[in-house]
C-alpha cells in the first residue's frame, strides 16, 4: 500500500507540471499479476490527495479483491451500443471528454471497441483524452505491444489480434511494471484469483506454463527497462554522450520476411529510441503489372504496419537496388541498415547475387552497420 501510495504522489506531481495529460501505463507479462488492482489503488490515494479521479472504464474479471477496490472510487457511466443483436456496453468517449475529470482510469489498452464506436481501438480514445488534458492512468499485458507479436507467438504458440502500437507506449509519461515470480503467478491461479475453478486447469496446461511465465517476464522487464534509459537520456539532455542511430529496414515483396524484418527494426528503434525508415525498392521485374495482387496487397499492409509502428515508410523505383539505397543512407545519415536473411534464388530472380555483394561493400566503406535478421536464429552484425 506504500508503494502505490508513492507511485501516487509521482503521477500526482507530473499532473501538477502541466497542463496536457499525462500517461502512465501498469504493464505485466500476464492477466492476473494486479495491473487494474494497482491501478485502483493509485485511484484511491489521488482521491485522498483530493484529486479529481474518475473510472472510464475498470474490468475486473470477477475478482473479489478488485471488484472491492472500486468503491469510492466515482464512475463515469458507460454508453451502450446495439450489436449484432445485442446491447453491448463501451466507454462513453464522449462523455469522459464532457466531464473533463483531472485524471481517468481506462482499462484494457488493446481492446478493440465494437463497431460503430468513434474510434476502433481503446488506445486511440486514450489519446484524444490526453489531448483534451486529461490524464490517463491505463494497463496492458506485454503480449500486447505489436512489436513483439511474433516473439510471443513463438513463446506461447498464440497470435494476439488484439495490438497497440509501439508509438502509444512511447508516449507514456510512466511505465510501471506488475511483477510476479512465476510461482507466485501459478499460485494465484490455483487459488482462482485470476480464473473461475473449471478454467484453472486448462490454464496451467497452456499460457500459464512456467516457461512461457518466465520468457514473458523477462519481456516485460526488458520493455519497461528501456523505457526507463529513454527518459534518463531524454532527462540529461546531453546529446554527445549517446550516438545518434538512425535505422533504416530494407523490405522486398516477400510478405513474411518484410514483417518480421520490420518488427524486428522496430525493437532496435525502440532500444535505441532512433528514427527508422522502412524502405522498398522496387525494380523494374516487380512492376505491379508483373507481380501477383496478393502480393502488391501484401506489401501495402506491410507499409502500413510499418507506419503504425511510428517508421517512416518509403517505396522508390529503381533498377539498381544497392545504389539506391546507398544514396537514401548518404542522403540521411542513416547508421544501421536492417535487411532479411538473402534468399539467393529469390534474388537472382530479380537482379542476380552481386547486388548483396556490392551492397555489402557500399555499406562498409561509408560506415554502415549491416543487421541480418534471421528468423530461426539471433541477428548478425555486419
Amino acid at each position: 500500500m506504500e508503494e502505490a501510495r508513492k507511485s501516487a504522489d509521482h503521477f500526482l506531481e507530473l499532473i501538477q507540471k502541466s497542463r496536457k495529460g499525462k500517461f502512465k501505463i501498469y504493464i505485466g507479462m500476464s492477466a492476473g499479476v494486479g495491473k487494474t488492482y494497482r491501478m485502483l489503488q493509485e485511484a484511491h490515494s489521488l482521491l485522498r490527495n483530493r484529486v479529481d479521479v474518475k473510472i472510464g472504464y475498470i474490468e475486473p474479471h470477477d475478482r473479489e479483491e478488485t471488484i472491492a477496490l472500486v468503491a469510492g472510487i466515482p464512475q463515469i457511466p458507460r454508453t451502450s451500443i446495439f450489436y449484432k443483436g445485442k446491447q453491448l456496453e463501451e466507454m462513453d468517449l464522449q462523455a469522459i471528454l464532457n466531464d473533463h475529470p483531472e485524471v481517468v482510469l481506462v482499462d484494457e489498452l488493446a481492446h478493440s471497441n465494437i463497431e460503430g464506436s468513434k474510434n476502433k481501438k481503446r488506445w486511440q480514445d486514450v489519446l484524444e483524452l490526453l489531448d483534451a488534458g486529461i490524464s490517463v492512468v491505463s494497463a496492458m499485458n506485454i503480449q500486447h505491444i505489436e512489436s513483439l507479436n511474433e516473439t510471443v507467438k513463438k513463446i506461447t504458440g498464440i497470435e494476439v489480434s488484439e495490438r497497440v502500437p509501439d508509438k502509444v507506449l512511447a508516449l507514456a509519461d510512466e511505465v510501471v511494471n506488475i511483477d510476479l515470480t512465476a510461482d507466485e503467478l501459478i499460485a494465484r491461479l490455483q487459488e482462482g484469483k485470476i480464473y473461475k475453478k473449471e478454467k484453472i486447469q486448462q490454464a496451467l496446461n497452456n499460457f500459464f506454463k512456467s516457461e512461457n511465465i518466465l520468457q514473458l517476464r523477462e519481456l516485460a522487464l526488458k520493455e519497461v527497462a528501456t523505457h526507463v534509459e529513454k527518459k534518463v537520456e531524454t532527462v540529461m539532455q546531453n546529446p554527445q554522450n549517446f550516438r545518434q542511430e538512425r535505422l533504416l529496414a530494407c523490405i522486398s515483396s516477400n510478405y513474411e520476411n518484410a514483417k518480421h524484418v520490420i518488427r524486428k527494426t522496430a525493437r532496435l528503434a525502440s532500444y535505441y529510441n532512433s528514427p527508422w525508415t522502412v524502405i522498398y525498392i522496387q525494380t523494374p521485374q516487380e512492376n505491379p503489372d508483373k507481380i501477383a495482387l496478393d502480393k502488391q496487397r501484401h506489401l501495402i499492409n506491410n507499409l502500413n504496419l510499418a507506419q503504425e509502428l511510428g517508421a517512416q515508410a518509403l517505396q522508390q523505383k529503381s533498377s539498381n537496388i544497392a545504389g539506391a539505397l546507398m544514396d537514401y543512407v548518404k542522403q540521411n545519415g542513416i547508421t544501421t541498415v536492417c535487411v532479411g536473411k538473402p534468399h539467393f534464388n529469390y534474388f537472382q530472380n530479380v537482379t542476380g547475387v552481386a547486388w548483396f555483394n556490392s551492397f555489402i561493400t557500399k555499406m562498409s566503406e561509408n560506415n554502415v552497420d549491416i543487421v541480418i535478421l534471421s528468423k530461426n536464429s539471433k541477428s548478425t552484425v555486419i
